[in-house]
C-alpha cells in the first residue's frame, strides 16, 4: 500500500534492468539496437480501482484479520490444521488449473467466478518460497534439482496474472494480480541472471574449437551457406556453440521471459553475450582491428599479413560465424522468429560495417605495384560475399513496408559493401595502370651484359602473368571504371577495334607495346649490332613463351598478336645471321680463286686465313653472349651449322688437295668440320671459351 492506501504493483528489478545493466551496456561499447522490433515490455497492471474500493478492501481485510486473531486466540493450537492435511503442490496445481479453466470457459464469460483464495495464496506461497531460495544463494538454479517443477509453476503464475486482469475491479482478483506480479518480478531477475550465465558457457569463447579446427581452412572463394536439405544436416546441433541441453534451457528461458513481457531484457542479454562470443571468434583468427592510422603507416610486409588475416576473418564470418549465430538465434527464439531475425540482421549489419573499416583504410595507403594482387583478393572477397550478405537480408520487407527502417538499414549495408568493393576496384585499376608509367620511367643507359633478358622484361611479364590470373576480375573492374582510362591524353588512338569491348585487354596490349618500344630503345645501347639482335631475340622469345604459358594472357592478347610477335623474333634471327656470318661466308666463295682453270694458291691461303681469324673472333666474343632459352639457343646453333659449317665442308673438300700434306695444311686449314661443329655448340653459353685446335 502507498501512503494513500492504494495497492502498488511491484516494479521490475534485475541485474539487467538497474543502473548496473546500463553500466554493462556502456562497457560493451556496442550498438545493440533492436531495430524496429515492436517490443511489448511487461505492462505493470495498474488497478483501475477507486480509492473508496481500495479502502473498503483494506477495512474488510483488517476486520477479517482481527476476527481471525480472536478466533485463533480462542482455539489456540487447535486452529492450525495438522500438517498431513495440507494439500501437496501437485494438488494445488490441479486446483489452480481448474480455476484457470473456469476463467476461460466461454459459457461463463459474463460471470465472475469465485476465486479460491486459500488455494491461490498457498500456491503463491510455495512458488515464492522456491524462487527466493535462489535469490541470494551461491548455488545456481538448475531446473533438474528443483524441489518442485518451477518453470511450469511460473507458467501458472503468469496465466493467473493475465487471466485475472479482466476482473481487476474485484478486490480478491486485484490481490491475486499483485501477488502474481511480485513473484514474476522475482523470478524474472533469476531468469535474467541464469540466461546470461548460460550464454557465457560457450566453449568457443575459451578454446575456439570450431574456429581452430581442421574445418577452418577456407577456400579462396566465399560460398553461400548451406541451404539444401542435405547440406542443412551439416549445421546440426553439434555445430552450434552449446550442447543440446543448454540450448533447450535457453529456449525455455527466452520463451518464459518474452511471455512475461521481458522481451527487451532477454534480447539485450542475448545480444551482448553473442556479440562478445562473435568478437572472440574473430580474435582467435588473429584479427585485432588495427586502426586506420596504423594501417596507413604500416610497411608493406606486415600490411600484407594483415590483409591476409582480414580476408580469412571476413570469409570465416560469412561462411561460418554468421550462419552459426543465425542457427543459434533460430533455436533459442524458436517461437519468436521475428526476434531471432532482427537480432541476426543487427549482428551482421554491425559486424560487417566494422570489418569494412579495414578495406576502406586501403584507399588511404600509397599505391604501389606489389599491392595489386592483395587489392584484387580483397575485391574478390567482397564480391563473392555480397551474394552471402544478400541471402542474409531477404527483400520481404519491400512489399508494403516501404517505411520500415530495418529494410532501409539493410539496403544501406548492401550499398556500403558494393561501394567499398567499387573503390577497391578503382584502386586496383590505378595500380595496374601505373605499370605503364613504370615502363616509361625505366630509361637505364647501361645495356644488359651478353644481350640477356632485361630485368624489366622479366618483371613486367611475371607481373602480367599473375595479373591475368585475375582476368575476369580485372575485366569487370576495367569495364566498371572504363570512363577514366589510364593517361588518356598521352595515348594515341590506335584504332584497335578488336578490344573495344574489353578495356582490360586493350590496356594489356598498350602495356606490351610500351614494353616493346622500351626494349627497342635499349637494344640501341649495344655497339655490336649482332648483339642487339641477340638481345631482342632473347627478350622477344621470353615474352612469347610467357604469354603462351598463360592461357588467360593468350586469350586477352589473341593469336594474331602472338603470331606477329613470333614473326618479329624470326626476323631478329635472320638479321643476326646476316650481320654476323655474311662476311664469314664471303671467305668460302669460289669467286676469284680460279684463273684460266687453275687455282690461285695465294688467294686460297688468304681465304682460309681470313676465315680462321673471323671465326675465332666470333667464337671468342659470342661464347660470352647469353641465350637462356634452350630452344632458341638450339635453333641458332643449328642454323649456323646449316649455313656456315656446310659451306666450310664444301669449300674445304674442294680445295684441301691444293695444299701439301703436313705443316702447310695445318697452317691454313686449322679446323676440321667436326671442330667447327663443336665450336659452334660453345656459342651463347655466357662464359668465355678457348679454342682447342685439332690434333
Amino acid at each position: 500500500m502507498d501512503k494513500n492506501g492504494n495497492p502498488v504493483l511491484p516494479q521490475k528489478f534485475s541485474s539487467f534492468s538497474s543502473s548496473a545493466r546500463e553500466e554493462k551496456l556502456r562497457e560493451s561499447d556496442r550498438n545493440l539496437s533492436l531495430g524496429n522490433i515492436k517490443l511489448e515490455p511487461y505492462e505493470k497492471k495498474e488497478l483501475d480501482l477507486s480509492k473508496n474500493q481500495i479502502k473498503e478492501e483494506d477495512e474488510e481485510g483488517e476486520n477479517g484479520d482481527e476476527e481471525t486473531n480472536v478466533e485463533n486466540a480462542s482455539h489456540g493450537e487447535d486452529s492450525n490444521p495438522p500438517a498431513e492435511n495440507e494439500p501437496d503442490f501437485a494438488t494445488l496445481s490441479e486446483e489452480v488449473d481448474q480455476f484457470l479453466a473456469s476463467l476461460t470457459d466461454p459459457e461463463k464469460s459474463d460471470e465472475v467466478p469465485e476465486i479460491p483464495e486459500s488455494v491461490i495464496d498457498k500456491f503463491f506461497d510455495v512458488v515464492e518460497k522456491e524462487v527466493k531460495k535462489y535469490e541470494n544463494a551461491d548455488e545456481r538454479w538448475v531446473p533438474e534439482h528443483d524441489d518442485l517443477p518451477l518453470l511450469p509453476a511460473i507458467g501458472r503464475v503468469l496465466r493467473l496474472s493475465t487471466e485475472t486482469e479482466k476482473f481487476c475491479a474485484e478486490p480478491k482478483y486485484a490481490h491475486a494480480m499483485n501477488r502474481a506480479g511480485g513473484i514474476l518480478h522475482l523470478f524474472m531477475a533469476l531468469l535474467e541472471e541464469e540466461f546470461y550465465l548460460l550464454l557465457l558457457e560457450d566453449p568457443h569463447v575459451d578454446s575456439h574449437r570450431a574456429i581452430s579446427s581442421g574445418r577452418s581452412q577456407e577456400p579462396d572463394r566465399c560460398v553461400l551457406p548451406p541451404t539444401s536439405t542435405e547440406e542443412e544436416g551439416e549445421l546440426n546441433e553439434s555445430s552450434l556453440p552449446y550442447p543440446s541441453e543448454i540450448i533447450e534451457r535457453l529456449q525455455e528461458i527466452a520463451t518464459t521471459m518474452i511471455s512475461a513481457g521481458y522481451t527487451t531484457e532477454c534480447c539485450q542479454i542475448f545480444s551482448i553475450a553473442r556479440r562478445n562470443a562473435f568478437e572472440s571468434s574473430l580474435l582467435s583468427l588473429g584479427f585485432e582491428r588495427p586502426s586506420i592510422d596504423d594501417l596507413v603507416r604500416m610497411a608493406w610486409e606486415p600490411l600484407e599479413g594483415e590483409i591476409t588475416t582480414w580476408i580469412k576473418v571476413f570469409k570465416h564470418a560469412m561462411t561460418k560465424g554468421f550462419p552459426l549465430e543465425r542457427d543459434l538465434a533460430n533455436k533459442v527464439f524458436d517461437n519468436n522468429k521475428s526476434i531471432s531475425s532482427e537480432f541476426f540482421q543487427n549482428l551482421v549489419r554491425e559486424s560487417v560495417l566494422h570489418l569494412l573499416n579495414f578495406p576502406e583504410a586501403m584507399f588511404m595507403t600509397k599505391c604501389s605495384a606489389e599491392k595489386l594482387f592483395k587489392m584484387l583478393d580483397i575485391y574478390e572477397t567482397l564480391k563473392d560475399c555480397e551474394i552471402v550478405i544478400e541471402s542474409f537480408f531477404p527483400e520481404e520487407g519491400l512489399k508494403g513496408e516501404e517505411e520500415d527502417p530495418t529494410v532501409s538499414y539493410n539496403l544501406d549495408l548492401k550499398s556500403e559493401v558494393a561501394s567499398v568493393r567499387s573503390r577497391i576496384g578503382e584502386s586496383a585499376r590505378a595500380i595496374f595502370c601505373d605499370l605503364e608509367r613504370s615502363i616509361k620511367a625505366d630509361s637505364a643507359k647501361t645495356p644488359v651484359p651478353g644481350g640477356a633478358v632485361h630485368p624489366l622484361t622479366r618483371y613486367v611479364m611475371n607481373y602480367l602473368k599473375y595479373a591475368c590470373e585475375y582476368k575476369n576480375t580485372l575485366e569487370e573492374i576495367f569495364r566498371e571504371h572504363h570512363k577514366t582510362s589510364c593517361d588518356d591524353d598521352e595515348k594515341p588512338d590506335k584504332g584497335n577495334n578488336n578490344n573495344s569491348d574489353n578495356p582490360f585487354a586493350a590496356q594489356l596490349v598498350e602495356v606490351m607495346d610500351l614494353l616493346n618500344s622500351n626494349l627497342d630503345m635499349k637494344s640501341k645501347l649495344y655497339k655490336d649490332l649482332s648483339l642487339s639482335y641477340i638481345f631482342l631475340m632473347n627478350n622477344g622469345r621470353y615474352i612469347t613463351q610467357k604469354i603462351k604459358g598463360s592461357e588467360e594472357t593468350c586469350a586477352l592478347l589473341g593469336e594474331t598478336w602472338i603470331r606477329n610477335r613470333s614473326a618479329d623474333v624470326r626476323n631478329y634471327h635472320k638479321n643476326y645471321q646476316r650481320e654476323t656470318w655474311s662476311r664469314v661466308l664471303t671467305c668460302l666463295r669460289n669467286d676469284g680463286l680460279m684463273v684460266k682453270g687453275s687455282v690461285q694458291k695465294p688467294v686460297l691461303k688468304e681465304r682460309f686465313k681470313s676465315f680462321n681469324s673471323m671465326f675465332e673472333e666470333i667464337h671468342r666474343v659470342q661464347s660470352t653472349w647469353v641465350v637462356s632459352d634452350e630452344q632458341l639457343k638450339s635453333e641458332l646453333r643449328v642454323s649456323i651449322q646449316a649455313v656456315v659449317v656446310q659451306a666450310y665442308r664444301s669449300f674445304k673438300g674442294r680445295f684441301e688437295q691444293h695444299f701439301s700434306a703436313g705443316r702447310q695444311t695445318e697452317k691454313y686449314i686449322k679446323y676440321s668440320v667436326e671442330d667447327l661443329e663443336r665450336l659452334v655448340d660453345e656459342l651463347f653459353e655466357g662464359t668465355p671459351a678457348s679454342i682447342v685446335k685439332r690434333r
